[in-house]
């Protein structure tokens, strides 16, 4: 299996179909959606949509807060331009993509990989992973080899030493990791919509779990277009500089 892993993506079509297009080119047979498919971004209907087709043909697909958010429910006290990008994107949601927003589990757990788009500890209290500690309340509570999240933004790695503890590790893109089922592994995947980082280039990772490897990637986009659909949506103006300058 060859499983390629997204999240952040915040109605960002551009960056989602150029990272679709580079994972399916590396043969990429199974994909998994981490969560805040909307927010921010100016398509969250046709991102939707897209990730619904794939769902249809057995994508996972998880619940992150900006979703919760446009649906109605709890989520984290968010910034004045996430609230005004939640506003816009609920009048933007017909029935069916409500529906499908609806459905979203917050995690999904399939053999020995855990999916989720925040903490495995508390997924729906939205706690970021950020720290040692942070991973290993979700390691323990996740209880399996492989917990894939997002909800950070930048691309990091921790795996449990030999004492027990998570060791963190920065990926280079593009140079496969050897994750063997023999630790536990947190790999959070990057944002494909709205990268924090300095780079503008969308993320995601590839998991080859026959060989047990797993490649960060940063895919070049149109960020420029993604960044005018926010603008002539009235979205703040923010938005758009954070997809232009990555930051």
């Amino acid at each position: 299996m060859k499983l390629a892993l997204f999240a952040d993506i915040h109605s960002n079509l551009e960056a989602i179909t150029a990272c679709l297009a580079h994972a399916q080119a590396l043969g990429a047979d199974r994909y998994a959606f981490l969560g805040d498919l909307v927010g921010y971004g100016a398509d969250p209907v046709a991102v939707l949509d897209l990730i619904e087709r794939h769902a249809a043909n057995g994508a996972v697909v998880v619940l992150g807060n900006h979703d919760a958010a446009a649906i109605g429910r709890p989520a984290d006290p968010m910034n004045a331009n996430a609230e005004a990008a939640i506003a816009w994107t609920r009048a933007q949601l017909g029935p069916r993509q409500r529906a499908f927003l609806e459905t979203l589990p917050l995690t999904i757990k399939d053999d020995n990989m855990l999916f989720v788009h925040a903490s495995a500890a508390a997924p729906g209290q939205w706690t970021y992973v950020t720290d040692p500690a942070e991973a290993e309340q979700s390691i323990g509570a996740g209880n399996a080899n492989y917990i894939f999240c997002g909800h950070v933004h930048e691309q990091k790695l921790y795996y449990m030493g030999a004492g027990g503890r998570p060791m963190p590790f920065r990926p280079v893109p593009g140079t496969p990791i050897p994750t063997g089922r023999h630790r536990q592994w947190l790999a959070i995947v990057g944002s494909a919509g709205q990268p924090r980082d300095g780079n503008n280039a969308a993320c995601y990772a590839f998991f080859d779990r026959e060989r047990e490897r797993l490649t960060f990637f940063r895919v070049p986009y149109d960020h420029r277009t993604a960044a005018q659909k926010i603008r002539a949506a009235g979205l703040p103006e923010r938005l758009a500089l954070r997809l232009e300058h990555g930051a």
